[in-house]
């Protein structure tokens, strides 16, 4: 049983920032790729930023140089730095992860989603 908890969305002006937190938690060996994605109302889910276990990062053009992807392999944790926030910014944010499990299987898993919304 694989858990990944995302956390640390909310309400936000335009032009502010947050801080979203991805943790994974169960009998697994090691994870490779962890990403974000985020879905819109009326949208199909997009890739938003992905980082490897050797720490390199990947952003969609609409986020580079505002968000930051990171994360914290002692902790099984991967973090988003939002910063510069847009009202088109506004999405349920998802975390996801590839997975070597403890038997030996390659397989991904999907947090259950946190709401970002950028309003004024």
């Amino acid at each position: 049983q694989v858990q990944l908890v995302e956390s640390g969305g909310g309400l936000v002006q335009p032009g502010g920032s947050l801080r979203l937190s991805c943790a994974a938690s169960g009998r697994f060996f090691t994870i490779y790729v962890m990403g974000w994605y985020r879905q819109a109302p009326g949208k199909q889910r997009e890739l938003v930023a992905t980082i490897t276990s050797g720490d390199s990062t990947n952003y969609a053009d609409s986020v580079k140089g505002r968000f930051t992807i990171s994360r914290d392999n002692a902790k099984n944790t991967m973090y988003l730095q939002m910063n510069s926030l847009k009202p088109e910014d506004t999405a349920v944010y998802y975390c996801h992860a590839d997975m070597l499990l403890i038997s030996r299987v390659r397989d991904d898993y999907w947090g259950q989603g946190t709401q970002v919304t950028v309003s004024s």
